[in-house]
């Protein structure tokens, strides 16, 4: 293979334990480009140089953060988080691939193609700001709960829709190039305001030829006219369910479509940041889905007084202040669409926020004591009998009123539900009506 990766005075950022390494690890790649075909086949030169690089960027990455913290950066912990994705998620995904694949040719060139353009990537730009240079692309991503729901969506959609199974290999996906790839942007946007949704979806070929191409009976192994159109409806399709996830993109419509070539995409990438950037594998190659929508981070602040607004803004005020101060309800379960149902159903009237675990109902219990807890009973590693032991346990939270969440309706399950204690408890298939009753009927209760 020609390629290799070629060491610039610019990659240096003038602190030597940072910089030694960066050095080495380019050497490692560059070493494992040059692998002739007949040490290809023999296998064990690339498991020794794929494990060497591995065990260079783990120490790497502890002995950067050290650094880090001696010099008290402010940007440690996203620094943290990247480190961790491609440490825990990107690199073993790739040598998962190498050996599955027994070290092919196709999976050595992707576990190079990703490393060299992730090494490349963030010397240029994470490691680049710890020296006091160009800012992290990654301050302004998504909060971590939110993308586990998102990257969690996205894979089911990609099995529902594609018949693909998928595991995520990057959460701060930097816009490398991965074989031949299609890209596809949409624009959300709506009338009364500027905010836009930019929506990059990023496609390996053979991903689009085996799944669209196999489903319209194609025979080539080459994308053409009819094929794109096919994939283009049905990536439209795929970001409309995800969106479906995004209660505030509602009322936003698509105001522009495009494929772009790899520069193009490069264009876009390098002039904004992603609040998403999620790099999958799947069993047919790489996808990745990019959202650029600044304002999902948005903390608004308040409109400022002046003379001529202040009565009308202290009443605006006044209203948002008596939203917040409404019951608060916590919905725990591992289902989406219970929780944005239960959102939905009681957003108007209570404060309501919903979390996919039982692990992540004590931080929120912790962090925002709720006036209820709605509980799902059955859910995996903390089910909902651990959660209101626990709850019952801790005498801060002990009197928190629980109503479990149930699909269950035999007497046996009924009465093992009851014999918890909890304040009540709703089966799922109700209709929303009669759920929003009784969790009413249960505050007019505990008015009295």
């Amino acid at each position: 293979m020609e390629n290799q990766l070629v060491w610039k005075d610019e990659f240096n950022l003038g602190v030597e334990i940072i910089d030694k390494e960066h050095q080495r690890l380019f050497s490692i790649i560059n070493k494992l480009y040059a692998l002739g075909e007949e040490e290809r086949k023999g296998k064990k030169a690339c498991e020794e140089g794929v494990k060497y690089f591995y065990e260079h960027a783990i120490r790497h990455f502890a002995d950067e953060e050290k650094y880090m913290e001696a010099i008290h950066y402010d940007n440690l912990e996203v620094h943290r988080r990247i480190h961790k994705g491609f440490r825990e998620e990107t690199l073993p995904a790739l040598e998962d691939e190498l050996k599955e694949s027994n070290y092919s040719s196709d999976a050595v060139d992707h576990f190079l193609a990703v490393c060299s353009g992730w090494l490349i990537g963030h010397t240029l730009t994470e490691d680049r700001a710890i020296a006091g240079g160009k800012m992290s692309k990654w301050e302004d991503l998504l909060p971590e709960e939110e993308l586990e729901v998102t990257k969690k969506v996205i894979r089911k959609l990609l099995y529902q829709m594609f018949q693909l199974k998928s595991q995520v290999i990057s959460e701060t996906y930097g816009g490398e190039k991965f074989g031949n790839g299609v890209y596809y942007r949409l624009v959300y946007g709506r009338e009364q305001d500027d905010k836009k949704w930019e929506i990059i979806l990023v496609f390996e070929e053979k991903i689009l030829i085996n799944t669209v191409g196999r489903l319209m009976g194609v025979q080539s192994n080459k994308l053409d006219v009819m094929l794109i159109n096919a994939a283009r409806y049905t990536a439209g399709q795929f970001v409309s369910h995800v969106m479906k996830h995004f209660p505030s993109i509602e009322s936003y419509e698509m105001q522009e479509e495009n494929l772009l070539t790899y520069e193009q995409f490069r264009e876009v990438f390098e002039k904004k940041n992603p609040q998403i950037s999620l790099l999958f594998s799947t069993d047919e190659g790489y996808f990745s889905y990019c959202v650029i929508a600044p304002h999902l981070l948005d903390d608004e602040i308040g409109t400022s007084l002046e003379v001529n607004n202040e009565v009308t803004e202290i009443e605006k005020y006044l209203i948002k202040r008596g939203r917040s101060m409404r019951h608060k309800v916590l919905v725990v379960d591992d289902s989406m669409t219970i929780r944005e149902g239960i959102r939905r159903l009681l957003g108007d009237d209570y404060e309501v926020c919903a979390v996919q675990s039982g692990i992540s109902a004590f931080r929120a219990i912790t962090l925002d004591k709720p006036d209820l807890i709605l509980l799902d009973y059955e859910m995996p590693v903390c089910d909902g009998m651990h959660v209101l032991e626990m709850l019952r346990s801790e005498k801060e939270f002990a009197d928190v009123p629980v109503i479990f969440l149930t699909s269950r309706d035999d007497p046996e399950s009924v009465k093992k539900v009851l014999a918890l204690k909890p304040d009540g408890y709703l089966l799922k298939y109700l209709k929303p009506v009669q759920i929003r009753e009784r969790i009413e009927a249960f505050f007019e209760r505990r008015n009295k």
